[in-house]
């Protein structure tokens, strides 16, 4: 018997039941491969065994760990995963807001409240944040959270937005989603997904409500979760929310695949070959500038000073495709093994 359903990127989950007589026993064991069938990953071709500790590709038990496979993965190799933002991992954004970059290294960057920022630009990807946030009296600054992610691809935009509340509702679903412009609705409850009939993008639920996993093909994983600014936040941050607003915002994680040497954006340039990062190491809370940079008109659009967003010239091939970058792991050595330096 055989179970073949679609995973994320550029993978097909195949599972096979197999049957060993021994007597009058039936042993019945699941065994679960990742086949990587795009032919412009590393692993192209390849069907790799999934993990006993994590034999599928998702779970109705949000705090479960999945099988999953990085097809760019010099390893080739399977492993399991959590679905919900790692915040401590690269590529994560989370909190107010702080970002951990493709080098490992932590930073802040405030932007503003009610404006727009490039976290990611390149020839096939435009990600953009909406801030949310208020400036208490006597602050030179606003405190600041991300409100909203808006996406651009091909000739698509998608966004994915936390919903205003004054208190935090845990039966409530915050999360709304657009394509094209539109809105969609995704049924609540875990495993409930979406995608438009060419597939471009798709959208899983990882929970019940909250927490959802979106996916390009072949171009980004991006990991969602919406959370609210709450008492203790407030206590220890000094951050005076007012009474009628509990500042819901995102908390992300991107896993990216072939993004090109000439990437920009907040988070996107520190994916750039021989990137020296500017925030300041061994302070509280190393703070980069450049909001005049990376600001955008709106939630959906590529015209920053530094965007370089140019989906006709996505044919166009990169000498020094940055794959690999997406996979480092800097929560445990000094190194990841593909030659990569994580400096604290």
């Amino acid at each position: 018997m055989m179970k073949v359903s679609m995973m994320s990127t550029s993978c097909i989950w195949v599972v096979f039941v197999v049957l060993f007589v021994s007597g009058h026993v039936v042993e019945v064991k699941a065994v679960a491969y990742v086949w990587c069938s795009n032919n412009g990953t590393r692993c192209y071709g390849r069907s790799l065994a999934c993990p006993s500790e994590c034999p599928y590709t998702s779970s109705q038990d949000p705090k479960a760990k999945v099988c999953h496979v990085n097809c760019n993965s010099p390893y080739c190799k399977a492993e399991c995963k959590h679905r919900k933002p790692n915040c401590n991992g690269p590529g994560a954004v989370c909190y107010d807001p702080r970002f951990i970059g493709g080098d490992g290294i932590v930073f802040y960057f405030h932007g503003k409240s009610n404006e727009h920022f490039s976290l990611v630009s390149d020839r096939n990807l435009q990600i953009n944040a909406r801030f949310t946030g208020h400036r208490p009296a006597g602050r030179s600054r606003d405190f600041t959270w991300i409100q909203a992610l808006g996406v651009l691809f091909d000739s698509h935009s998608f966004s994915v937005e936390a919903t205003k509340a004054v208190t935090w509702d845990d039966e409530i679903d915050h999360l709304k989603f657009t394509y094209n412009g539109e809105d969609i609705v995704i049924p609540v409850g875990p495993l409930a997904g979406w995608n438009p009939q060419d597939q471009s993008v798709k959208v899983e639920r990882i929970s019940t409500r909250n927490s959802v996993v979106v996916s390009v093909p072949n171009i980004v994983e991006i990991s969602v979760n919406v959370v609210p600014v709450t008492k203790e936040d407030d206590r220890i941050h000094n951050y005076r929310v007012p009474s009628d607003d509990c500042f819901t915002h995102l908390e992300v994680q991107f896993r990216f695949h072939g993004l090109s040497g000439n990437v920009s954006g907040v988070l996107g340039r520190t994916y750039q070959p021989n990137f020296e990062n500017p925030a300041k190491q061994g302070v509280a809370m190393p703070v980069v500038g450049g909001e005049d940079e990376y600001r955008t008109t709106s939630l959906v659009s590529s015209d920053c000073r530094t965007c370089v967003f140019n989906p006709e010239r996505v044919a166009e091939k990169d000498e020094s495709p940055l794959i690999g970058y997406n996979i480092l792991d800097c929560t445990h050595q000094a190194a990841s093994g593909n030659g990569i330096i994580c400096r604290k």
